[in-house]
């Protein structure tokens, strides 16, 4: 099974849209084998939008993300990076598909609720930055038959 990271940002956590995301995230069929809250760090926010460092609203990013306390989910499915993907909808929200978390509920380019991690690669890198092994657990799901097919379960 796939597993990749959701960062829940300051605008759900002010808009009060935490359960309602995660909310959808679990009725997909998404098992959360990681929750926190945590206060996001110049380091951790330097390491983990390295891409932006160089460019003029990099500033504006990180002043945004220190708003308040970030919810870290770590999510374990079938191809979860794409279906993650396909629920949150594109980055630019005014433009994201009606019926996708950002399409529902959000305008902006960087108030757009949330992060996910873009590709498997990605989130291989991004899981291991957020989350310690011992903050990260594995058991059963009583539910996975009825969410997958036997061939469909790795």
């Amino acid at each position: 099974m796939e597993r990749t990271l959701v960062l829940l940002k300051p605008d759900a956590l002010q808009r009060d849209l935490v359960g309602e995301i995660i909310s959808r995230l679990e009725r997909k069929g998404l098992k959360i084998v990681g929750l926190k809250m945590m206060q996001l760090s110049e380091e951790l926010l330097n390491e983990h939008y390295s891409h932006l460092v160089g460019r003029p609203f990099f500033p504006e990013v990180k002043s945004f993300m220190q708003q308040t306390p970030v919810i870290a989910l770590c999510l374990e499915g079938t191809e979860c990076v794409d279906t993650v993907r396909l629920l949150c909808g594109i980055t630019k929200a005014r433009e994201a598909a009606p019926g996708t978390i950002r399409g529902e509920f959000a305008m902006s380019v960087q108030a757009n609720l949330i992060h996910c991690s873009d590709s498997l690669e990605t989130a291989k890198a991004e899981v291991p930055r957020f989350f310690q092994p011992e903050e990260l657990f594995s058991y059963d799901d009583i539910l996975e038959r009825y969410i997958y097919n036997t061939s469909e379960r790795e």
